[in-house]
């Protein structure tokens, strides 16, 4: 199974739509920021806090610099 495939069937088991390749780009890039910045194991928890705070991907991309530094 594919990470795309995993994604859209997890999507579709949890009820919400799956995101676009531009959104699915921009979490890795975030999690990439937060990983770097700490320990590998804030990149996962960084995009379930944007999941919880409900925030734009591109807002939640500004917070990851700013704390990043």
């Amino acid at each position: 199974m594919t990470a795309q495939e995993w994604i859209r069937a997890f999507a579709t088991k949890v009820g919400v739509d799956a995101p676009d390749e531009a959104t699915v780009e921009a979490l890795l890039d975030i999690a990439g920021v937060a990983a770097h910045a700490s320990e590998r194991t804030a990149a996962p928890i960084t995009c379930w806090l944007i999941g919880q705070a409900g925030i734009s991907v591109d807002e939640a991309r500004r917070h990851a610099e700013e704390v990043a530094g």
